[in-house]
C-alpha cells in the first residue's frame, strides 16, 4: 500500500516539522479515522507477508518486520503525538473533545498491534537470528516483552476485558489531568488593597497585575503599585505569593485552593462517590479508585501480583524491595533533619514575635524557609531574579554544553513552524565538524488557561532513516512553566527556575546527541523508567559549578557579574532544608509505589486513607483534612509515573555518582572537564537504550554506581 505523504492534510504528514498553525480540532475529528483505517490494512498486509514467510521458509530479516512495524508505529506516534503536544500547550475546549472522541481507537490499534500473534511469531523467530548485534537483541527483547504486557498471551473473554479496561484507562487518564488543569484555572483571588500584597517583591506584583489585565477588560489599567491583582493557583503566582506575602490568612486561602484541587467537596476519607461521577464532577477522587482498581485487574491478568510488580518488569530495579529498600535509606535520613528543620523554622517566627511560632502550619512553612534562609545565608533569592534573565541564562546553558560536549546551539527562530509566539526554535551542530545533530523547540512561559503545568521533554522526531534512505535528525520539545516577560522587562528566573531549565535540557540532550540510527533504542527510547532522570539530574549540578554559575549569571540591565558573595551564599544555601525536600519526595515515591502494590478496593481503606497512613513516617507536619494530593498527582494519574514515581530518587544515584566523576578530575581543570564530558556523552548520552543503563554507567564511571555521592551533595547524614 503506497500513500504519498507529501500532499497529506498537515495531521497526517507523518514527517518532518509538523505544520502546527494548520492542524485543528476539525483536522483530529476527520483525519485521525482515515489514518486508524490507513494503518489497520497495513498491519493486516504486514501480517499477511510474515504468515507466509513463516509457513515456507527460514526465520524472517530485520528489514522485513522491524523497519515497516517502526514505519507503521512512527505514523501513529507522529499524529497522534502532534495531538497530544499540542493538548499540553494549547488546550482548548475543542480540541479537548476532539481527543477524547478519537483516543478509543487509537489505544484499540495499540492493543491491536500489541497483542499480534503472527508479529509475535515472527519477533520471536527474528529473535534466534545469529547475525543479529547487540543492540537488535535488546530491542526485540523490549519487544517481546511489551507484547506480553500488552496481553498477547490472552484469550477469548480475557483478553476481550483486558482491551475494555485499557480503553477506558486511557479514558480516566485524560480526564483527570483535564480535570486537574480546570480546577487550576478556575480558581482565582482579586485583591485590591495595598495590604493584600504586603511583602510581595515587584517583579511578583508585576505579574499578578499582568494576569488581572489579561483577565478583565476592567481592570486593564492594572498597575504593580496600585494593583488590582489576581492571584491564581499556577505556580509562578502561588509559589512566590506562599514564599513572600506576609498576610497569613490569605496564604492558607491559597494553600488551601492548591491542595484541594480536582476533589470537589469530598476528602478521599470516607466512601469513595459512585462511579457515575467518573465522567461529569469536579472530583478526582472516583478516577482515582477507579484506576486503582483497573490496574490491579490488568496485572492480575497479566500474571502478577499487582501493578507494582508490572511495572518494575521493564525497570532498572528488580523488585518492590530493592525501591522499598532505597527509600526507607532515605527517610531514614531525611526525618530527623527535616525534624529539626520544623524546630528551626518554629525558632525564627518565635525570634520575629510572630503568633504562629507555637502552631506553624503547611502554609508558613515556605515564608518561614525564606526568613531563616536570609537571616543564616543572607540570601534573598527574590533579589537575585535580575541576574538570570532567560537570554543570558541560555547563552551559559549552550556555553556549556560547548565545554562539555563539543556541540554549538544556535538560534533558528523563523525557520520552523511553531505554536505560539512564544515559542522559539534552536539547531545543534557538532563543534569538531559543523555537521547538523538536532534542533529543538523551546516554550518556556507560563500559560494559565491552555498549557499544563509542570516542564517536560517530549520528542517531536527521533534520529532515523526515512523510507528513502535519508537521515531524520533528532528534534525535541522543551517546555516549562517559568515567570513570563512583563512589559519591557525580561522573564527574570528564579534559580529554581534556572535549575528546571536545566533539567530538561537534560532530557533534550540524550534525546538530541543520540548516536544510535536504529529508532527503537535512539536517544531515550528503551531507556528503562528509572534511568531515563540521569541526565537530566546531572545537568542541575552545574548550576553550582562556579565557573558555570557566574559565567551565566549576569544583570539584565547593567550586565554586571552575580557577586561572588552571592554565588557563595547559593552554595552554603544549597542543602537548606534538604531532609524536607528529601522526605517530601520520600512520601511521593512511597504513596505511589504502595497504591500500587498494597491497595485494593477491598483492603479496607481508601486510597486517601493509605496515603495518610504513609505520611506518619514521611511528614512532619500533618497534612491538613483539605489536602487532596492523590487528586492532583498527576504524574501517576495522568502521566507516565504509576509505580514509577521513585525514579527521581533512584537516578539520583545515578546523577549525584556521575557529577562526582567530574569533582574526582577536579572542576577548576578545565582540560579534565572536557573529557570527562566527552566520555559522558560518548556513553550515557549517545548510546542511549541501546545498552543496558547499569553497563553504560559502569563504561562511564569504570564501576557500578554508589550512593555517597548522593548523601554528600543532600547534605544527609549516612543511615
Amino acid at each position: 500500500m503506497s500513500i504519498d505523504l507529501q500532499s497529506r492534510p498537515a495531521l497526517l504528514a507523518g514527517q518532518g516539522l509538523p505544520q502546527f498553525e494548520l492542524i485543528t480540532p476539525e483536522q483530529v475529528s476527520q483525519h485521525i479515522p482515515e489514518l486508524m483505517a490507513e494503518l489497520e490494512a497495513e498491519l493486516s498486509a504486514l501480517e499477511a507477508r510474515l504468515d507466509t514467510a513463516g509457513q515456507q521458509g527460514p526465520p524472517p530479516s530485520w528489514e522485513a518486520v522491524m523497519e515497516p512495524l517502526h514505519r507503521l508505529n512512527e505514523r501513529l506516534r507522529w499524529s497522534w503525538g502532534v495531538v497530544g503536544h499540542l493538548n499540553g500547550v494549547c488546550n482548548t475546549p475543542e480540541l479537548r473533545q476532539a481527543h477524547a472522541k478519537e483516543q478509543a481507537a487509537v489505544v484499540a490499534f495499540g492493543n491491536r498491534a500489541g497483542q499480534s500473534e503472527i508479529l509475535y511469531r515472527a519477533l520471536r523467530a527474528l529473535q534466534a537470528r545469529p547475525d543479529l548485534d547487540d543492540t537488535q537483541q535488546r530491542i526485540l527483547t523490549a519487544e517481546l516483552r511489551d507484547m506480553d504486557l500488552r496481553g498477547v498471551g490472552l484469550e477469548g473473554a480475557e483478553r476481550q476485558a483486558f482491551n475494555t479496561t485499557s480503553q477506558e484507562l486511557a479514558e480516566l487518564s485524560t480526564s483527570f489531568g483535564n480535570r486537574l488543569l480546570d480546577a487550576t484555572n478556575s480558581w482565582t483571588l482579586r485583591l485590591t488593597e495595598p495590604a493584600d500584597v504586603e511583602g510581595l517583591p515587584l517583579s511578583l506584583r508585576e505579574q499578578l497585575a499582568q494576569a488581572a489585565r489579561q483577565a478583565e477588560p476592567a481592570d486593564a489599567g492594572a498597575t504593580a503599585e496600585s494593583g488590582p491583582w489576581l492571584l491564581g493557583l499556577d505556580y509562578p503566582r502561588f509559589g512566590p505569593f506562599m514564599q513572600y506575602s506576609r498576610r497569613r490568612d490569605l496564604r492558607e486561602r491559597l494553600y488551601r485552593a492548591q491542595v484541594s484541587r480536582a476533589s470537589g467537596e469530598a476528602t478521599g476519607l470516607q466512601d469513595q462517590p459512585s462511579h457515575d461521577q467518573l465522567k461529569s464532577g469536579d472530583s478526582n477522587w472516583p478516577v482515582i479508585e477507579r484506576i486503582l482498581s483497573l490496574r490491579l485487574q490488568q496485572a492480575r491478568r497479566l500474571g502478577y501480583a499487582n501493578w507494582a510488580e508490572l511495572s518494575l518488569a521493564s525497570k532498572m530495579a528488580d523488585s518492590i524491595d530493592a525501591v522499598e529498600g532505597l527509600l526507607e535509606d532515605l527517610r531514614a535520613a531525611a526525618y530527623p533533619m527535616a525534624v529539626e528543620e520544623l524546630a528551626d523554622l518554629r525558632a525564627c517566627a518565635e525570634r520575629q514575635g510572630a503568633a504562629e511560632a507555637t502552631d506553624l502550619q503547611p502554609w508558613d512553612v515556605s515564608f518561614w524557609a525564606d526568613h531563616l534562609r536570609r537571616e543564616r545565608f543572607d540570601l534573598d533569592s527574590e533579589a537575585l531574579r535580575p541576574w538570570f534573565p532567560l537570554p543570558r541564562v541560555l547563552d551559559g546553558l549552550f556555553a556549556l554544553c560547548d565545554r562539555l560536549f563539543g556541540i554549538a546551539i544556535s538560534a533558528a527562530d523563523g525557520e520552523a513552524p511553531i505554536w505560539h509566539p512564544d515559542v522559539r526554535f534552536f539547531r545543534v551542530h557538532d563543534r569538531d565538524d559543523g555537521r547538523p545533530i538536532a534542533a529543538f523547540y523551546l516554550d518556556p512561559y507560563s500559560r494559565p488557561g491552555s498549557k499544563r503545568g509542570g516542564a517536560w521533554m517530549d520528542e517531536c522526531l527521533s534520529l532515523s532513516r526515512s523510507a528513502d534512505g535519508h537521515s531524520v535528525l533528532p528534534v525535541a520539545y522543551l517546555v516549562c512553566n517559568q515567570s513570563p516577560p512583563v512589559g519591557d522587562t525580561p522573564s527574570l528566573m528564579t534559580f529554581q527556575e534556572v535549575e528546571t531549565l536545566f533539567h530538561e535540557f537534560g532530557h533534550g540532550l540524550q534525546h538530541m546527541l543520540t548516536t544510535v540510527e536504529r529508532p527503537q533504542a535512539a536517544g531515550i527510547n528503551n531507556v528503562e523508567w528509572d534511568a531515563v532522570e540521569l541526565p537530566s539530574q546531572f545537568m542541575e549540578n552545574w548550576c553550582y559549578h562556579e565557573a558555570t554559575l557566574l559565567a551565566m549569571a549576569r544583570h539584565w540591565q547593567s550586565g554586571e557579574p552575580l557577586p561572588q558573595g552571592e554565588y557563595e551564599k547559593l552554595l552554603a544555601a544549597r542543602t537548606f532544608m534538604g531532609g524536607a525536600a528529601t522526605l517530601r519526595q520520600v512520601h511521593f515515591s512511597l504513596t505511589d509505589l504502595r497504591l500500587h502494590s498494597r491497595w485494593s478496593p477491598d483492603s479496607g481503606q481508601s486510597p486517601e486513607q493509605l496515603r495518610r497512613q504513609i505520611a506518619i513516617t514521611t511528614t512532619v507536619l500533618d497534612p491538613i483534612e483539605d489536602d487532596a494530593l492523590l487528586c492532583s498527582f498527576g504524574h501517576i494519574f495522568a502521566g507516565g509515573y504509576a509505580a514509577g514515581y521513585y525514579s527521581y530518587k533512584w537516578a539520583e544515584v545515578l546523577s549525584a555518582d556521575a557529577f562526582s566523576a567530574f569533582e574526582d578530575g577536579g572542576l577548576d581543570n578545565e582540560e579534565a572537564i572536557r573529557a570527562t564530558g566527552r566520555r559522558f556523552r560518548e556513553t550515557v548520552l549517545s548510546q542511549g537504550g541501546s545498552r543496558h543503563p547499569g553497563e553504560l554507567f559502569e563504561r562511564f564511571r569504570g564501576r557500578p554506581p554508589s550512593a555517597q555521592a548522593l548523601i554528600r551533595h543532600t547534605g544527609l547524614a549516612a543511615g
